[in-house]
């Protein structure tokens, strides 16, 4: 009888291993993804290493970055290798100030700042990066400025920000090398490219429900960019997360429904859990949401049932685990019309409003509790945004707006739209509300006397009371929307632009395991 020694294998593992070939079920855990990975890479188990590699880079944050890149680059694990360095581009303020950050090898760490992809605004905070990890062992790593520097874009700096990095206590005080640094420094770097960061902008989201293309804008700044992602199925809703993240539910089937997040650097989207569509018996169509609060995903599928009483199903994705689970749903009492339906967070919360109850959602406790409503004023909400502690509805003609406020539980009535009584002028599909820069916008398409449908952005000015007109000249091409809201998030031009010179780009859906 012979017997073969695995060195170095868990029997743990092992025994994962030998359930995956027989039951074709792989467990994953945080705690089990590497050992899993090391021993998928000893006995060639690509799928095993793939399905690990995938896991790993949907897990990727602050706490296990340098960790997951270390491992990425021992074991050549080439696509969780990028993943890592983009989400250091990506996140690279919030990487710099970790104590992650200060473990880097002088290797990583220059591997890092010669990146285009970086999010910085500013050169200088590429500098202050380099010095708080020499600071963090000064005695250990003072000599290797030398090397660093060069990768820092000093040419991209302001007039007079070289001056002061010459004047800085690490430069005047490195023994022997003071003169080479001035050098580095005064000569710039040979690459002059702009970081991906500099290149950013603010912009809201619209889209057609059931098409594949999404308009990105600035009207402030009069920046448009029309992307048609050829491959991606029909959006059904989409939102976008503090972090600038951009999740998307897209039509799959009658039953089940893609869910997509947007790679900023890559202008793809790349597939997540697929949704399992709420079954919501008796009821007649549905509405469907998806939003984001404290770093969660939140799917609300809302329906009108036979009997009038209104039905709403709610999910939280995982994104530890890439799964969806159940939970709590307000209990609706009294019938209504399920187009007029918002879920919104702010603040610590989500409120689900319809024009005839309130309802808010305690993540923490999964809990809801009932809320003063809209003031009957308003017959027909068609959305609602939040900003700061409040929300701002409106009405589908603009007659009607109020702002609620989170921390009194009180309604205020805005400001009317200017000739909002001319509701002949407005199209029926309604307008499109977002907040950006801090200030509450509102697109309408009003058809003029020539019968010509035109598209017209104005700015809510809270403190004079008044609405005011954004002075910009707006695409009038084929573009459209029918969606109400508009999520906000801040966008990399130079990759939305792509290798494309006019308005439109193209991309495909692109999944993780690739």
């Amino acid at each position: 009888m012979y017997y073969i020694v695995l060195q170095g294998l868990d029997a743990g593992i092992f025994g994962e291993i030998l359930s995956y070939i027989y039951s074709g079920t792989l467990h994953v855990s945080l705690d089990t993804v590497q050992p899993l990975y090391q021993a998928a890479d000893l006995l060639q188990l690509d799928y095993v290493k793939a399905t690990c590699s995938t896991y790993m880079a949907m897990n990727l944050e602050r706490s296990t970055c340098v960790d997951l890149y270390r491992f990425a680059d021992a074991f050549s694990a080439d696509m969780l290798l990028n993943r890592c360095r983009q989400w250091i581009s990506r996140h690279f303020a919030e990487f710099v100030s970790s104590e992650e950050f200060c473990s880097l090898s002088v290797k990583q760490l220059t591997e890092i700042i010669s990146h285009d992809e970086l999010d910085v605004e500013e050169e200088t905070a590429v500098w202050e990066a380099v010095v708080r990890w020499v600071q963090h062992s000064r005695e250990d790593r003072l000599h290797h400025l030398p090397i660093i520097l060069p990768h820092i874009r000093f040419n991209l700096l302001t007039s007079h920000d070289p001056a002061a990095i010459l004047d800085h206590p690490l430069v005047r005080e490195h023994p022997g090398s003071s003169e080479m640094i001035k050098n580095v420094v005064q000569r710039g770097s040979s690459n002059s490219n702009l970081r991906i960061g500099m290149d950013s902008l603010e912009m809201a989201l619209l889209f057609e429900k059931g098409a594949s293309e999404i308009l990105f804008m600035n009207p402030r700044v009069g920046k448009y960019k029309l992307c048609d992602y050829k491959n991606l199925p029909p959006i059904v809703t989409m939102t976008a997360t503090s972090d600038n993240d951009i999740y998307v539910l897209a039509e799959q089937s009658e039953n089940w429904l893609f869910f997509l997040v947007y790679n900023h650097l890559e202008n793809t989207w790349e597939q997540r859990a697929s949704l399992l569509r709420a079954e919501i018996e008796e009821c007649d169509g549905r509405v469907e949401h998806l939003v984001e609060g404290n770093g969660n995903i939140y799917y609300l599928a809302c329906a009108e049932s036979i009997d009038g009483v209104g039905r709403v199903v709610m999910e939280k994705y995982d994104r530890h685990m890439d799964h969806w689970h159940a939970c709590s749903t307000p209990e609706h009492r009294e019938p209504y019309t399920m187009t007029y339906l918002k879920a919104v967070f702010c603040g610590p919360h989500l409120y689900f409003i319809d024009s005839f109850e309130m309802h808010r959602y305690d993540p923490r406790e999964d809990r809801w509790c009932r809320l003063t409503p809209l003031p009957r004023d308003m017959t027909r909400l068609w959305t609602a945004v939040a900003m700061g502690t409040e929300i701002y509805c409106t009405s589908l003609k603009l007659d009607k707006m109020f702002v609620y406020d989170t921390q009194s539980d009180t309604w205020d009535e805005l400001p009317r739209w200017p000739n909002a009584e001319d509701f002949s002028k407005i199209d029926l599909s309604g307008p499109a509300v977002f907040i950006l820069q801090s200030q509450l916008h509102i697109l309408i398409r009003c058809r003029g006397n020539d019968g010509v449908l035109r598209k017209q952005i104005r700015v809510c000015d809270r403190s004079a009371g008044v609405w005011r007109d954004i002075d910009v000249l707006l695409p009038d091409d084929h573009w459209f929307w029918d969606y109400p809201d508009c999520p906000v998030a801040r966008m990399y031009l130079p990759c939305l632009n792509g290798n494309h010179d006019d308005a439109q780009s193209t991309s495909s859906i692109q999944h993780t395991s690739d």
